[in-house]
Protein backbone atom coordinates (compact mmCIF):
# COMPACT_ATOMS: atom_id res chain seq x y z
CA UNK A 1 0.00 0.00 0.00
CA UNK A 2 1.63 3.26 -1.03
CA UNK A 3 2.25 6.25 1.72
CA UNK A 4 -0.68 8.29 0.50
CA UNK A 5 -3.26 5.18 0.26
CA UNK A 6 -2.10 4.47 4.08
CA UNK A 7 -2.56 8.19 5.34
CA UNK A 8 -6.24 7.91 3.47
CA UNK A 9 -7.04 4.82 5.64
CA UNK A 10 -5.33 6.43 8.57
CA UNK A 11 -7.46 9.21 8.38
CA UNK A 12 -10.66 7.77 7.55
CA UNK A 13 -10.27 5.41 10.99
CA UNK A 14 -9.53 8.13 12.52
CA UNK A 15 -13.10 10.01 11.30
CA UNK A 16 -15.13 6.81 11.48
CA UNK A 17 -13.84 4.91 14.20
CA UNK A 18 -14.50 6.31 17.24
CA UNK A 19 -12.41 3.43 19.70
CA UNK A 20 -9.01 3.77 17.06
CA UNK A 21 -9.35 7.44 17.14
CA UNK A 22 -9.28 7.51 21.46
CA UNK A 23 -6.49 4.60 21.36
CA UNK A 24 -4.22 6.95 18.87
CA UNK A 25 -4.80 10.29 21.09
CA UNK A 26 -4.27 7.59 23.89
CA UNK A 27 -0.97 7.43 22.29
CA UNK A 28 0.41 10.35 21.54
CA UNK A 29 -0.91 11.50 25.00
CA UNK A 30 1.16 9.04 26.97
CA UNK A 31 4.57 9.67 24.74
CA UNK A 32 4.24 13.48 26.07
CA UNK A 33 3.50 12.44 29.32
CA UNK A 34 6.71 10.09 28.93
CA UNK A 35 8.90 12.91 27.33
CA UNK A 36 8.16 15.41 30.25
CA UNK A 37 8.54 12.68 32.76
CA UNK A 38 12.15 12.38 31.57
CA UNK A 39 12.15 16.56 31.52
CA UNK A 40 11.80 15.69 35.02
CA UNK A 41 13.94 13.41 35.61
CA UNK A 42 16.80 15.35 34.55
CA UNK A 43 15.73 18.27 37.00
CA UNK A 44 15.24 16.09 39.55
CA UNK A 45 18.55 14.95 39.27
CA UNK A 46 19.91 18.15 38.99
CA UNK A 47 18.66 19.16 42.16
CA UNK A 48 19.90 16.09 43.97
CA UNK A 49 23.09 16.98 42.66
CA UNK A 50 22.77 20.83 44.39
CA UNK A 51 21.19 19.16 47.38
CA UNK A 52 24.36 16.75 47.33
CA UNK A 53 26.46 19.84 47.44
CA UNK A 54 24.31 21.70 49.71
CA UNK A 55 24.71 18.74 52.19
CA UNK A 56 28.75 18.62 51.79
CA UNK A 57 29.08 22.78 52.48
CA UNK A 58 26.60 21.86 55.78
CA UNK A 59 28.40 19.39 57.18
CA UNK A 60 31.29 21.57 57.00
CA UNK A 61 29.74 24.35 58.13
CA UNK A 62 28.82 21.78 61.33
CA UNK A 63 31.94 20.81 61.69
CA UNK A 64 33.66 24.71 61.91
CA UNK A 65 31.16 25.21 64.40
CA UNK A 66 31.64 22.21 66.68
CA UNK A 67 35.23 23.52 66.30
CA UNK A 68 34.50 26.89 67.35
CA UNK A 69 32.39 25.16 70.09
CA UNK A 70 34.89 23.57 71.69
CA UNK A 71 37.44 26.75 71.56
CA UNK A 72 34.48 28.82 73.11
CA UNK A 73 34.32 26.20 75.76
CA UNK A 74 37.63 26.26 76.40
CA UNK A 75 37.58 30.08 76.72
CA UNK A 76 35.30 29.89 78.75
CA UNK A 77 36.81 27.25 81.07
CA UNK A 78 39.75 29.90 80.74
CA UNK A 79 37.82 32.86 82.05
CA UNK A 80 36.11 30.94 85.09
CA UNK A 81 39.94 30.04 86.03
CA UNK A 82 40.53 33.82 85.70
CA UNK A 83 37.61 35.12 87.56
CA UNK A 84 38.31 32.55 90.35
CA UNK A 85 42.14 33.82 90.47
CA UNK A 86 40.60 37.62 90.39
CA UNK A 87 38.41 36.97 93.18
CA UNK A 88 41.15 35.66 95.22
CA UNK A 89 42.98 38.81 94.73
CA UNK A 90 40.27 40.90 95.64
CA UNK A 91 39.65 39.45 98.87
CA UNK A 92 43.25 39.25 99.85
CA UNK A 93 42.92 43.43 98.69
CA UNK A 94 40.23 43.42 100.90
CA UNK A 95 41.89 41.98 104.03
CA UNK A 96 44.89 43.97 103.61
CA UNK A 97 42.89 47.33 102.90
CA UNK A 98 41.25 46.04 106.53
CA UNK A 99 44.36 45.85 108.04
CA UNK A 100 45.71 48.92 106.37
CA UNK A 101 42.80 50.76 107.89
CA UNK A 102 42.81 49.16 111.24
CA UNK A 103 46.86 50.03 111.32
CA UNK A 104 45.68 53.28 110.14
CA UNK A 105 43.36 54.09 113.01
CA UNK A 106 46.01 52.88 115.37
CA UNK A 107 48.29 55.52 113.81
CA UNK A 108 46.13 58.55 113.73
CA UNK A 109 45.15 57.75 117.43
CA UNK A 110 48.84 57.88 118.10
CA UNK A 111 49.73 60.76 116.29
CA UNK A 112 46.65 62.62 117.72
CA UNK A 113 48.19 61.58 121.20
CA UNK A 114 51.76 62.97 120.55
CA UNK A 115 50.32 66.16 118.53
CA UNK A 116 48.32 67.56 121.68
CA UNK A 117 51.21 66.87 123.68
CA UNK A 118 54.29 68.12 121.51
CA UNK A 119 52.16 69.83 118.88
CA UNK A 120 54.08 73.33 119.57
CA UNK A 121 57.96 71.97 119.63
CA UNK A 122 56.18 70.33 115.89
CA UNK A 123 55.38 73.93 115.10
CA UNK A 124 58.74 74.90 116.15
CA UNK A 125 60.22 72.69 113.99
CA UNK A 126 58.58 73.23 110.77
CA UNK A 127 59.50 76.68 111.62
CA UNK A 128 63.06 75.63 111.81
CA UNK A 129 63.02 74.43 108.63
CA UNK A 130 62.38 76.72 107.12
CA UNK A 131 64.15 79.37 108.52
CA UNK A 132 66.29 80.30 105.56
CA UNK A 133 63.55 81.58 103.75
CA UNK A 134 61.08 82.91 106.28
CA UNK A 135 64.25 85.12 107.59
CA UNK A 136 64.55 86.18 103.37
CA UNK A 137 61.10 87.77 104.24
CA UNK A 138 61.72 89.27 107.51
CA UNK A 139 60.25 86.68 109.96
CA UNK A 140 62.39 85.66 112.72
CA UNK A 141 61.11 81.58 113.87
CA UNK A 142 62.98 82.44 117.36
CA UNK A 143 60.54 85.70 117.61
CA UNK A 144 57.55 83.64 116.80
CA UNK A 145 54.84 83.26 119.46
CA UNK A 146 51.82 81.12 120.18
CA UNK A 147 48.64 83.01 119.71
CA UNK A 148 45.47 81.17 121.63
CA UNK A 149 42.10 83.30 122.39
CA UNK A 150 38.86 81.78 123.56
CA UNK A 151 36.09 84.09 123.01
CA UNK A 152 33.67 82.74 126.44
CA UNK A 153 30.99 85.27 125.58
CA UNK A 154 31.27 85.45 121.45
CA UNK A 155 31.94 89.20 122.12
CA UNK A 156 34.57 89.17 119.35
CA UNK A 157 34.38 86.13 117.06
CA UNK A 158 30.40 86.29 116.92
CA UNK A 159 30.61 82.55 118.36
CA UNK A 160 30.70 81.66 121.91
CA UNK A 161 33.03 79.40 123.60
CA UNK A 162 35.24 79.57 119.74
CA UNK A 163 39.14 79.08 120.34
CA UNK A 164 41.39 80.25 117.99
CA UNK A 165 45.27 79.46 117.69
CA UNK A 166 47.30 80.35 115.43
CA UNK A 167 51.25 81.66 115.73
CA UNK A 168 52.55 85.36 115.40
CA UNK A 169 55.22 87.50 115.19
CA UNK A 170 54.52 90.82 116.08
CA UNK A 171 57.63 93.43 115.21
CA UNK A 172 57.82 97.17 114.66
CA UNK A 173 54.08 97.74 116.09
CA UNK A 174 53.22 95.46 113.10
CA UNK A 175 51.92 92.05 113.32
CA UNK A 176 52.40 89.23 111.15
CA UNK A 177 50.04 85.82 111.53
CA UNK A 178 51.66 82.32 110.72
CA UNK A 179 49.85 78.92 109.94
CA UNK A 180 52.01 76.42 110.30
CA UNK A 181 51.20 72.74 109.48
CA UNK A 182 52.87 69.30 108.78
CA UNK A 183 50.02 69.60 105.84
CA UNK A 184 48.38 72.76 105.12
CA UNK A 185 44.33 71.50 103.54
CA UNK A 186 41.92 73.79 102.46
CA UNK A 187 39.99 74.75 105.46
CA UNK A 188 43.54 75.75 107.22
CA UNK A 189 43.80 78.59 104.45
CA UNK A 190 40.12 79.50 104.59
CA UNK A 191 40.36 80.30 107.80
CA UNK A 192 43.63 82.28 108.35
CA UNK A 193 41.90 85.16 107.36
CA UNK A 194 39.26 85.44 109.97
CA UNK A 195 41.47 84.54 112.40
CA UNK A 196 44.12 87.55 111.22
CA UNK A 197 41.12 89.73 111.84
CA UNK A 198 40.62 88.74 115.34
CA UNK A 199 44.13 89.03 116.14
CA UNK A 200 43.99 92.54 114.70
CA UNK A 201 41.35 93.14 116.78
CA UNK A 202 42.36 91.91 120.22
CA UNK A 203 45.77 93.20 119.71
CA UNK A 204 44.92 96.18 118.05
CA UNK A 205 47.67 96.31 115.93
CA UNK A 206 47.45 95.85 111.87
CA UNK A 207 47.94 92.97 110.42
CA UNK A 208 51.00 93.24 107.78
CA UNK A 209 51.00 89.70 106.48
CA UNK A 210 49.84 86.32 107.02
CA UNK A 211 52.00 83.06 105.61
CA UNK A 212 51.40 79.59 105.63
CA UNK A 213 54.24 77.48 106.52
CA UNK A 214 54.00 73.87 105.70
CA UNK A 215 55.67 71.04 104.87
CA UNK A 216 53.56 69.77 102.74
CA UNK A 217 50.16 71.86 101.02
CA UNK A 218 47.61 70.49 98.96
CA UNK A 219 46.97 72.00 95.41
CA UNK A 220 43.75 73.17 96.40
CA UNK A 221 44.48 75.02 99.25
CA UNK A 222 47.90 76.52 97.70
CA UNK A 223 45.35 77.81 95.03
CA UNK A 224 43.15 79.16 97.39
CA UNK A 225 46.28 81.33 99.18
CA UNK A 226 47.42 82.81 96.17
CA UNK A 227 43.76 84.20 95.75
CA UNK A 228 42.91 85.60 99.38
CA UNK A 229 46.47 86.79 99.07
CA UNK A 230 48.27 84.40 101.64
CA UNK A 231 52.06 83.86 101.24
CA UNK A 232 52.80 79.98 101.32
CA UNK A 233 56.14 78.87 102.27
CA UNK A 234 56.11 75.08 101.68
CA UNK A 235 58.29 72.16 100.67
CA UNK A 236 55.73 69.97 98.71
CA UNK A 237 52.49 70.59 96.75
CA UNK A 238 50.02 67.62 97.07
CA UNK A 239 48.17 66.90 93.90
Amino acid sequence: MSRVKLKEEFLNLLEKDREFRYAVAGLIGLKEVLKRLGEHDEKLDRVFDRLEEHDKKFNEIVRRLDSHDRKFNEVLKRLDEHDRKFNEIVAEIRGLREDFLRLERRVEVTIGSVGRRWGFDLEKAVLEIFREVLERRGVEPGRVEKFRFRDVDGRVTGVRGRIVDVDVLVRDDRVYVIEVKSRAELDHVELLPSKAKIVEKILKKPIAKTYVVAVNIDREAYERARELGIETIYGNILE
